[in-house]
């Protein structure tokens, strides 16, 4: 991995990922991806790491999309490999075993915006711009958008994003549901870090399990995804977790969680 693409640190239980090309806006070639599918696989087996922020370097931009220079240099196989690697890179983030937030830093236009729509929470800086914008290429998005997008903000704001090609800042984003949050950019990471902090006092396993219920039952019927949310409850049962949780009420302190 090149630690210069893709930097990585990890503290007090948070990893903070930070998209390194700022020269291209941060956009994605094959390099970044593999990068980042590393540390995602990395990040899915360690227990110590509660929480992921995925962010861009520099005050630009988040993430401009996939690298157009690279684009052009590409055969019809090697663009179907790409869009193969960045749609299963999205999917791995959305699924990964604990929460992710988008720190939206900037421009998020195209595979930006598709990143942020596979992570769990999206906290946007005041100048942030979205938008899925690949209509406009004449293509359209193929890491997640058409489907990630309508489950977000709706089918009809979805399309109207998408076939126009239109972007939208960060205020229009909080107005539609896009982004859960707006922030000055200088308060962004500390935003991400306070939110963060406030996942780390939970239950490790029932973080897990809600990530779970959630994901998987919105793709179902309500008497199917009720039954995914019961599965879910009963591995929280038997938790050293949950008996810490009682007793820490019981004793009016604050538990002192081991994903146990």
């Amino acid at each position: 991995m090149n630690d210069q693409i893709l930097l990585v640190e990890e503290k007090e239980g948070v990893a903070v990922l930070t998209l390194n090309r700022p020269e291209v806006m941060n956009s994605f070639n094959f390099a970044l991806l593999h990068a980042l599918e590393e540390q995602i696989e990395a990040l899915q087996f360690k227990a110590g790491i509660r929480v992921v922020i995925i962010t861009g370097s520099g005050q630009k931009a988040f993430c401009a999309g996939a690298d157009l220079k690279e684009r052009t240099t590409m055969n019809e196989t090697q663009v179907k490999d790409f869009i193969f690697t960045i749609r299963n890179l999205f999917t791995a983030i959305e699924s990964l075993n604990k929460p992710v937030i988008a720190a939206v830093n900037g421009i998020a236009l195209g595979g930006g915006t598709e990143l942020a729509l596979a992570c769990d929470i999206r906290i946007a800086a005041a100048n942030a711009t979205m938008g899925l914008t690949e209509t406009r290429l004449a293509i359209i998005p193929g890491a997640g958008g058409t489907q990630r997008l309508p489950r977000l903000v709706g089918r009809g704001k979805a399309k109207e994003l998408i076939f126009t090609g239109r972007r939208v800042d960060a205020h229009e984003a909080l107005q539609i549901g896009l982004v859960n949050q707006v922030c000055e950019p200088e308060a962004l990471m500390d935003a991400c870090r306070e939110m963060a902090a406030m996942i780390c006092e939970t239950g490790p396993i029932a973080i897990e399990q809600a990530k779970y219920a959630i994901n998987y039952g919105l793709e179902t019927d309500l008497h199917t995804g009720l039954d995914i949310e019961s599965k879910a409850y009963w591995v929280t049962v038997p938790t050293e977790d949950r008996l810490e949780g009682l007793a820490a009420f019981q004793e009016k302190r604050k538990p002192v969680y081991k994903g146990k």
